[in-house]
């Protein structure tokens, strides 16, 4: 079977581009607004170019830092980089992109389209701090330029990927909206029955619930795939973090960073640890003495309690916002004997969300941390500075829940 082809639309980092490419599809082309994910992404398509032709080692050398950024691209095909499209989606932008896709399909069918535009304007957290509630937000149309590129290329079917507040968003107007606009586009499109899925049944040690809604063309044989609920067979403390070297807060490396313990069943299993003796991008946050004494309480608490911290709880001296009443677990601890909650773009700005669960160690999780718990391969490199690459980890698809999906739709095609 030749390699199906596929667009990215609001990219990100590539999460969902990643499971795609792994089950054997092939990226025409990725847009994305934000200039440090199209590095990444820039960086990742190289990756898979030499991969597959089997000049890995100057990957290493990039990661090693023996050669330049500029000196990596550059050795792959020019037209692999110029695929990573590097602007927003707009009515002002979709010509443009429609001409620069057409000149690299030569002639070539869509199969898939797949993305989810910017989730901020259908979350529940972020309609509860807009005084508005999101309504007069921009975002919220995106989903009609994302139509636009269905009637464009005329793909087989499409992946849309959203937050579950998409479901309430405006009581329910906009989803309806959406499902009537691809309608007249041409295609039947479905939610699982249980309105989304939860990337734990994918293997990723995460609580992560998404809406992915899946379509496919009227009249055609395609339908939702059928997703298995699957229990979680693995802990996060023994298996995701146990082979990285500790670290205290502000430690850690951009670079290179050996492993400090053999490969677990876990990271062999699901390819996280994949093959190669280091990694990169395991560095720490700096914390202030505020913060390190309620990461310690925090963690005491579940480890000897099993109770998850009330900020509301803290001794008086160590409050420091005037708002007690809601937002009261802001502190919270990855828990070690069993999978992480769900990893938010927030984490950009502080690690309260994640903290370690090795008091000794005492602080956030790593970036390198943050990507397992994302299902990120110990070998995928975020560009940007570290808020940056948190960011993106943040905004991402787990590879692993994409992958799974993308598996789903190979075998229909």
């Amino acid at each position: 079977m030749s390699k199906l082809k596929f667009i990215d639309l609001f990219s990100g980092a590539g999460g969902l581009s990643e499971g795609f490419m792994r089950a054997g599809f092939s990226p025409i082309a990725h847009v994305e607004m934000n200039k440090d994910a199209c590095d990444t992404l820039k960086t990742r398509t190289a990756y898979h170019h030499l991969k597959d032709n089997n000049c890995i080692n100057i990957y290493h050398q990039y990661l090693k830092k023996e050669i330049s950024r500029e000196e990596f691209w550059n050795s792959v095909p020019i037209n692999l980089i110029d695929s990573v499209i590097n602007t927003e989606i707009s009515k002002k932008t979709l010509n443009p992109l429609f001409a620069q896709i057409d000149s690299s399909l030569e002639g070539e069918k869509v199969d898939l389209i797949i993305g989810g535009p910017p989730c901020q304007a259908y979350s529940i957290v972020g309609r509860a701090r807009d005084p508005k509630g999101m309504v007069d937000d921009p975002r919220n149309h995106l989903y009609k330029h994302y139509v636009g590129f269905l009637k464009k290329y005329n793909p087989k079917m499409f992946v849309f990927e959203n937050v579950p507040g998409i479901l309430s968003a405006s009581n329910g107007s906009f989803l309806k909206k959406i499902f009537n606009a691809i309608d007249r586009a041409g295609y039947n499109i479905e939610i699982p029955s249980t309105k989304h899925l939860n990337s734990k049944n994918f293997n990723v040690l995460q609580d992560r619930k998404r809406v992915i809604m899946i379509g496919w063309k009227k009249g055609s044989k395609y339908k939702y795939p059928d997703f298995e609920e699957r229990p979680v067979q693995y802990n996060l403390g023994k298996s995701l973090f146990s082979d990285l070297p500790k670290l205290k807060h502000g430690e850690g490396s951009l670079g290179i960073v050996k492993y400090a313990k053999p490969i677990t069943d876990y990271l062999q299993e699901t390819g996280i640890r994949n093959g190669i003796d280091f990694t990169t991008q395991h560095i720490a946050r700096p914390h202030n003495e505020t913060d390190l004494e309620i990461y310690r309480i925090a963690v005491n608490l579940l480890l000897k309690k099993g109770k998850r911290l009330n900020y509301a709880d803290l001794p008086k001296r160590l409050i420091k916002h005037k708002n007690t009443t809601s937002f009261t677990n802001r502190f919270q601890v990855v828990n070690p004997n069993g999978i992480s909650n769900t990893v938010v773009a927030h984490i950009a700005m502080d690690g309260h969300y994640y903290i370690h669960p090795d008091v000794k160690q005492n602080r956030s999780i790593s970036l390198r941390e943050a990507a397992r718990l994302q299902s990120f391969p110990d070998d995928f490199f975020f560009e940007g500075s570290r808020t940056a690459a948190f960011k993106q980890i943040g905004n991402a698809v787990p590879p692993l829940m994409a992958e799974g999906i993308a598996h789903k739709i190979k075998e229909m095609f």
